[in-house]
């Protein structure tokens, strides 16, 4: 897992992910990389935001905080091909290369899984369920026969001598970004939970997997709950999800809204924890209007 490329001391607070940046913003950073070292410890658990509105102008207000990464939804939004590209820039060149943006593709569409990644993003694969759906998937994001690879490679994407440089100076820059964007998986069905086991062993080059929750529980007609539960199928299921991360040393990636103990727990089991959303800090404003209204109300005389 990750690429052979370490960097050299782990990155400051500061500088978070640009200590994992390409040779230009229009190359997806070293996020393979980067997950490796989170899950060996040698920098923290990577703190994201959930980007589910498709908005411009949020992405470029939220981009120069520095989270570590940002989670783009192109399943779930009204968003276009130009939309998502515009928001993985923005993400890239107004963070200055803090923060590494991952793309949430629609299904596994090979065209989209191309549009995500040559915009410069790492990608995020939803409902993920058999070998053939994992082999599909990373023969979609991969150059070359030795990783059995059918992407294509995008004319002046990268413009020659000025941003298609190598990282290593050995290889060409399409093998360098092999290595470089990093495939996330989500498992959000029982069915997939059952082929997880199979699914690792035969498709290695998977860097982190989330557990969907809410999609799973309500795959296995489990009321949603938040994606959490303590029914006796559901308890069974998430422990033969983790007892197979752990058989194939493989890290995870979720969701901890929560702050303090919750989060210092959940930062040592996962390596990328996506923190707030821009949805949720949004739905913070029905409560203040009814905060403020009931300030203002007029007492009856």
């Amino acid at each position: 897992m990750g690429s052979e490329f370490k960097s050299p001391s782990p990155p400051s607070a500061q500088q978070g992910m640009q200590a994992y940046a390409a040779p230009s913003l229009f190359q997806p950073h070293r996020a393979r990389q980067a997950i490796s070292d989170a899950y060996e410890k040698k920098i923290p658990c990577l703190i994201g935001y959930y980007a589910g509105l498709s908005s411009i102008p949020i992405t470029r207000f939220l981009a120069p905080m520095g989270y570590d990464m940002v989670w783009i939804d192109w399943e779930h939004t009204s968003c276009n091909v130009e939309t998502m590209t515009t928001m993985v820039h923005e993400v890239m060149f107004m963070s200055g290369g803090r923060t590494i943006p991952f793309v949430r593709v629609p299904g596994h569409d090979h065209a989209a899984i191309g549009y995500a990644l040559d915009a410069g993003a790492s990608i995020i694969i939803p409902q993920l369920e058999t070998v053939e759906q994992a082999k599909h998937v990373v023969s979609a994001a991969k150059f070359g026969t030795a990783q059995n690879g059918t992407r294509s490679v995008p004319p002046f994407r990268l413009v020659p001598g000025i941003t298609d440089q190598a990282i290593d100076g050995k290889r060409d820059v399409w093998q360098n970004i092999n290595d470089q964007a990093a495939i996330m998986v989500q498992i959000e069905t029982l069915k997939g939970i059952n082929n997880l086991d199979a699914i690792l062993t035969e498709v290695p080059e998977i860097d982190v997997v989330w557990l969907g929750g809410l999609d799973c529980r309500v795959s296995m007609n489990l009321p949603c709950n938040g994606g959490m539960g303590t029914e006796p199928m559901w308890l069974a299921a998430v422990e033969t999800f983790n007892k197979t991360l752990k058989k194939h040393k493989k890290p995870r990636a979720g969701f901890c809204f929560q702050t303090g103990d919750v989060l210092k727990k959940m930062a040592e089991e996962n390596v990328i924890l996506v923190h707030t959303a821009d949805v949720l800090k949004l739905c913070e404003m029905a409560p203040m209007l009814a905060a403020a209204r009931e300030t203002v109300a007029l007492k009856a005389q």
